[in-house]
């Protein structure tokens, strides 16, 4: 029995989903040819059984077609990677942030565009600058620079114009909202915006306006932050190419930016923003920020609300910030973290960035031989770094990855449930019109989520509920883990447990672009991947530079 229910789920997929021809009757032959493709076998008898279950399977299936799914409609399945016994520390709201009031303006306005947000909070505070004067700024520098970089599919000039008027009119009045009071930031272009496009980076979608404002966008607005608009993201998510090109790491103009955050990661470190929002599903904030030389924070899963956001994968997907230091990061995760009602699998957590005063306490692990590995220009950082970090203190412990575990099989979670997200894009022939159409793109990913058999995606992820538990023990008593960036199976590991990381920039290889190195904590210990990146930061100038081609 428990083979004949296996069976009648994966020939359901295939046969409901995937035939051109749906109202084709379903046959002996067509079950046997699907067979070949999950390695399994039934004799005739035993097929011949099973045809008119099949054939009603079908229909249900396709029943669901006339039912339309809004955008954020999620799964009744809620995925909850916290292990039952963690403790999450009670939120006591946001933090005591001081503005750097003894700021002042730069002598070449080039160097005001990559300020920290504290000093660039300073100036509009103490009326040095205005929020308007800002913005415009900024604004100058994306028309001087983003036809070269391509970061931004949509630039929202009189919004910002219009939000930066009422920043100034309010501290005019003595209404201050805080350190991003005035702020210029740009939003990948996963997030919905009423009254502007959300084109997710794919042809099908380059018109969509959806009547909806992200959560973060939201808050970030509640904060008195200024959006300059959309910043470009690859393909429905996936790496650094959209419909109108390939955005470009600003170090180097002849490579892109990689990853699908790479609109938020360019603009951030070409300082066409203050900072920017991401998203990360499989390295989408930690890779564009180690592109560009950017400090990207990719929060625990559940840490920030995906109310708004596109789906690539409900149980994969956080919303993070991209920013030219760690404090920068800090600053904007406290303003966007906290539990949402339309976001089931938020949690609310506190946050204290400033409550580990000596870095040299902190119980430091490191993936050894995933250091010793590397020979290249990156490694070769990394392990000064490592250096570097034993002056300030740090002596890190060995240990290792996880390795016992089908790696292979866990990607099918992801591209699950894409493929049910974008269930009419590949239905209505939509996905034919999306620019990458090789064996690597979105688009055949897409394809091939209708072979996958529903009773596998469940045992991926029984078999991913075991690889949480394990990585979860296996760091559970250390406070940071050091990572290569790129290391073994480090950043697929921690993105399906739901840890969070910091793209930390370690220096330039011998082509003069960004490296990184990882930094990992526990769930809900951002603050202590704060503290020691910016600890760092204060004794080491990697991070935060002007590129030189846009000099």
């Amino acid at each position: 029995m428990k083979r004949h229910g296996w069976l009648l789920l994966c020939i359901g997929v295939i046969f409901g989903f995937t035939l051109a021809n749906t109202a084709g009757k379903i046959t002996r032959k067509k079950v046997k040819a699907a067979q070949d493709l999950f390695g399994i076998s039934f004799d005739n008898k035993a097929i011949d059984t099973m045809l008119e279950y099949l054939s009603r399977n079908r229909q249900g299936y396709e029943s669901m077609h006339d039912f339309p799914l809004e955008n954020d409609v999620s799964p009744a399945l809620i995925f909850d990677p916290i292990p039952v016994d963690y403790p999450i520390t009670q939120n006591e709201g946001l933090n005591d942030w001081k503005v750097n009031e003894t700021a002042v303006m730069p002598d070449n306005m080039d160097e005001l565009a990559f300020y920290p947000i504290l000093d660039l909070a300073g100036l509009i505070k103490t009326g040095k600058i205005s929020a308007t004067e800002l913005t415009s700024h900024y604004l100058e520098r994306i028309k001087l620079f983003d036809d070269q970089l391509l970061s931004f599919v949509t630039v929202t000039e009189a919004l910002a114009l219009a939000q930066a008027k009422r920043a100034d009119e309010e501290l005019a009045q003595g209404i201050y909202r805080g350190p991003l009071h005035g702020i210029p930031y740009g939003v990948k272009d996963l997030a919905a915006l009423p009254g502007y496009p959300t084109t997710w980076g794919a042809a099908p979608y380059k018109n969509q306006v959806i009547d909806q404002t992200a959560n973060v966008v939201r808050k970030l607005e509640e904060a008195g932050a200024v959006l300059l608009g959309k910043t470009v993201s690859g393909t429905l998510a996936r790496g650094d190419v959209w419909f109108g090109g390939k955005t470009k790491n600003p170090w180097d103009l002849e490579q892109g930016a990689t990853g699908s955050s790479a609109g938020s990661g360019s603009a951030t470190a070409a300082g066409l923003v203050a900072f920017s929002i991401g998203t990360e599903t499989l390295g989408s904030i930690i890779s564009p920020s180690t592109r560009t030389g950017s400090t990207g924070l990719r929060p625990t899963y559940g840490a920030v609300s995906k109310h708004g956001f596109m789906v690539l994968s409900w149980s994969m997907d956080k919303v993070g910030p991209i920013c030219r230091s760690a404090e920068d990061c800090a600053l904007v995760f406290d303003y966007i973290r906290g539990q949402d009602p339309s976001d089931k699998t938020t949690k609310e957590a506190n946050f204290r960035p400033a409550a580990f005063s000596n870095i040299a306490q902190l119980k430091v692990g490191i993936f050894q031989d995933l250091f010793d590995r590397d020979s290249s220009a990156t490694g070769q950082n990394n392990r000064r770094t490592l250096t570097e970090l034993a002056e300030m203190g740090i002596q890190p412990i060995p240990m290792t990855l996880p390795d016992s575990f089908p790696f292979a099989a866990f990607d099918i979670i992801l591209r699950a449930e894409s493929g049910a997200f974008f269930d009419e894009l590949i239905r209505s022939g939509g996905v034919d019109q999306l620019v990458e159409q090789h064996e690597g793109s979105r688009a055949n990913s897409l394809r091939q989520a209708r072979f996958i058999p529903a009773v596998e995606y469940i045992q991926a992820n029984r078999h991913r509920s075991k690889l949480i538990l394990s990585f979860h023990e296996s760091i559970k008593d250390y406070d940071i883990i050091l990572s290569p960036t790129y290391g073994g199976r480090q950043m697929l590991i921690t993105n399906l447990t739901g840890h969070p990381a910091l793209s930390l920039p370690n220096g330039f290889d011998d082509k003069n672009r960004p490296t990184s190195i990882t930094l990992i904590a526990n769930y809900f210990a951002e603050d202590k991947l704060i503290a020691l990146a910016k600890a760092y930061q204060t004794q080491h100038r990697y991070h935060g530079l002007i590129p030189k081609p846009l000099k």
